[in-house]
């Protein structure tokens, strides 16, 4: 993992390891839900310009929900 992770990517990802015990559907369903309902505008479309930029820094689950939060 790079040593320059953006807050956005760290919390995305510290938010799914509370996650890897459910299916990962609905896991990044659960996720996508966290951040629409409690990050604002500015927080989500940082993550969204890290996922294009750098997806490999984001934990498998976070980068599902973050792909969610587009549709």
């Amino acid at each position: 993992m790079h040593s320059d992770v953006s807050p956005q990517v760290r919390m995305a990802n510290e938010i799914a390891v509370h996650f890897h015990h459910q299916a990962p559907e609905a896991a990044a369903s659960a996720i996508a839900e966290h951040i629409r309902a409690f990050w604002d505008p500015r927080m989500r479309a940082e993550l969204m310009r890290r996922v294009e930029a750098e997806p490999e820094t984001l934990d498998p689950l976070a980068l599902a929900a973050a792909r969610l939060l587009r549709t």
